[in-house]
């Protein structure tokens, strides 16, 4: 898994949490996932591919996390995770996407992204779109837990 890549969507990830919601996530050493299952209750995943690459991202937030971050966004939230909570991560895994394609388009790497696709529930499950390994990083704050993962081949 090459760091030149996971790099600007992890940047970029961590600006939209700060700028958008206004809240700073720390994130913690990557690791690889051994399995599907989500560690948290809603997960926005887009594939992507370019010249250089083919695969997937993935964010997923904690139902806790994710309800803070709509209520700093916007100034309410629902008391648990339901529609509008699954289009604010769609939406977070778009903006994320969007500036790490920015940051990679500086470096000569070009790709394009699909519609990201939202799926939430207890212990749902990620298929990333290429073969290779999935890297994890959990981002933690205050209010919970993010994990943005990587798969390319």
């Amino acid at each position: 898994m090459n760091v030149e890549f996971i790099n600007p969507f992890l940047s970029s990830m961590l600006n939209v949490m700060s700028t958008m919601a206004q809240m700073d996530l720390k994130p913690e050493k990557p690791r690889l996932k051994k399995n599907e299952v989500a560690h948290g209750d809603v997960s926005g995943l887009i594939g992507m591919v370019s010249d250089q690459a083919r695969g997937s991202l993935s964010i997923t937030f904690e139902g806790s996390l994710a309800l803070a971050a709509m209520k700093n966004m916007v100034g309410e939230a629902p008391d648990e995770v339901n529609e509008e909570i699954t289009d604010l991560v769609g939406e977070i895994t778009n903006m994320v996407t969007g500036g790490a394609k920015r940051m990679l388009s500086e470096k000569g790497i070009e790709f394009d992204m699909a519609t990201p696709m939202v799926v939430s529930g207890k212990d749902h499950t990620i298929k990333h779109k290429a073969e290779g390994a999935v890297v994890i990083i959990a981002l933690g704050s205050e209010f919970g837990k993010a994990y943005i993962e990587f798969s390319f081949d």
